[in-house]
């Protein structure tokens, strides 16, 4: 009995990094911790939150159970229905908050961004794999025109933090597949030309958000109030924070969304800079496992995948704290395995899947 208990538990576990998986769980306890203060010590908050994990760990094992050449054939198709959902999110979508973000499909709501996020690294992956012996300049034209249009439809929602984030992990692709130094530089430089004309087409919330950045007092009960009250939080944790469940900022309730994208002051100002400190190296160490097992990939799609996954991961984290600490605009992007929620939640552990699918799928079967 106990030998068959042994196998079975070999065998589910058996596409199931380790080390990735231990930095993963260290993260989710912070955040498990971090929540249960954030939300006034609320158990139906922790309850949701336990069920978004059974789901998100379980949609991870499917994720790291499907070989490496499975991938392949999927990236595509992938990539096709979630532009097909962007598009019909901009003829039929919901609107909420102003914004044109959701599909209703009457037994879900789906917000079809979040699988973007993945689909197109997959398809840019599979697109320079296939082109992997005879890539010229052409490719990289194509591969940018891929992920253009879905991030021109996220924009227009509006959304312009997710359309930013998701741009950034098709730039991760780009790069990983040997873009040359000189373009990078080149569209850098467009990029920054491009400026006026991208402010002369940002919604108004948008440009206050902006401007609101430079000084945030000039609407201290406004526009400005979120980044004034986290900055607050932030710097009064000092070293060693105030204690966990002590907080002031949360707990006379100054500070806004403290259960979802400004949950990182929670834990600054409970933990103090200790506390941050120890919480970087966490993500630090996912971060690192992620890049190693994309060093040590077998093939172009999956370094390509892998690559993208753990970057954007760190760019994530790295939105969430800036805007929180109050050097980059709010833009409304949850600190990842930290912040209350479901469909983001799920989505950050199908790319620890796939992670764990290209560091334990060795062998490449292609068809």
């Amino acid at each position: 009995m106990l030998r068959a208990v042994e196998t079975l538990w070999r065998r589910a576990t058996a596409h199931i990094d380790g080390p990735l998986m231990a930095a993963v769980m260290l993260l989710v306890v912070a955040g498990m911790v971090t929540l249960y203060s954030a939300s006034n010590q609320s158990f139906d908050r922790m309850e949701n939150k336990l069920f978004n994990l059974g789901v998100a760990f379980a949609v991870m094992w499917i994720a790291a159970n499907i070989p490496i050449a499975q991938l392949m054939r999927l990236a595509m198709p992938a990539y096709l229905a979630a532009l097909v959902l962007l598009v019909a999110v901009a003829l039929f979508g919901d609107v909420r908050n102003g914004a044109r973000r959701w599909l209703d499909l009457g037994f879900i709501s789906l917000q079809p961004s979040e699988l973007m996020k993945l689909a197109l690294p997959l398809a840019l992956a599979w697109y320079f794999d296939r082109y992997e012996s005879s890539l010229r300049l052409r490719n990289y034209a194509i591969a940018a025109l891929l992920f253009i249009l879905p991030v021109a439809l996220i924009a227009r929602q509006p959304d312009l933090g997710t359309a930013l984030l998701i741009a950034a992990s098709g730039c991760y692709v780009l790069f990983l597949a040997g873009l040359p130094w000189k373009v990078i530089f080149a569209l850098a430089g467009l990029g920054v030309a491009a400026l006026p004309l991208l402010w002369s087409v940002m919604h108004d919330y948008q440009r206050t958000r902006v401007m609101i950045l430079l000084d945030p007092a000039q609407d201290p009960l406004g526009a400005g109030y979120h980044t004034i009250q986290s900055t607050i939080a932030v710097g009064s944790g000092g070293w060693f924070g105030k204690g966990w469940l002590q907080g002031t900022q949360t707990h006379l309730d100054f500070l806004p969304e403290r259960t979802t994208d400004f949950i990182f002051a929670v834990y600054s100002e409970e933990f103090g800079l200790f506390g941050n400190a120890l919480l970087l190296l966490m993500f630090l160490l996912v971060i690192g496992r992620g890049l190693v097992i994309t060093l040590n990939a077998p093939t172009l799609f999956a370094r390509l995948v892998g690559g993208s996954i753990a970057m954007t991961f760190f760019t994530y984290a790295f939105v969430n704290m800036g805007m929180v600490a109050g050097i980059l605009p709010v833009v409304g992007v949850p600190l990842p395995l930290i912040s209350y929620g479901g469909t983001a939640l799920v989505s950050v552990f199908f790319g620890f899947g796939l992670l764990m699918s290209i560091s334990t799928n060795r062998k490449l079967n292609r068809s």
